[in-house]
């Protein structure tokens, strides 16, 4: 029984997921909506990181900001993103000592 229960929520979820997939490509979209349909990844991103960012050390909001702000720099002069999330990691390593 567990094992239907377990089917059937995936082709739940599945079916959600796979079918927009196979009308978007068929859609052709205005210039300005795909650039605005591209920016969502890095909004949502944003949304998800920012309230991290203000509680890397309680009480202290601005080590976090200035740690992402190291990674933003980073970023911004093209290093991979390995090398920007070290970056942010030491300088906050680094205020925080």
């Amino acid at each position: 029984m567990i094992f239907i229960i377990i089917i059937g929520m995936a082709l739940v979820t599945l079916f959600p997921r796979v079918i927009p997939s196979f009308i978007v490509d068929k859609l052709e979209f205005k210039p300005w909506l795909n650039r605005w349909l591209n920016s969502i990844p890095y909004a949502a991103l944003g949304a998800l990181i920012f309230p991290g960012i203000l509680s890397v050390k309680s009480g202290s909001p601005t080590v976090g900001l200035i740690g992402g702000i190291v990674a933003i720099i980073l970023a911004l002069i093209g290093l991979n993103v390995i090398f920007v999330v070290l970056g942010a990691i030491a300088t906050v390593y680094m205020l925080t000592m």
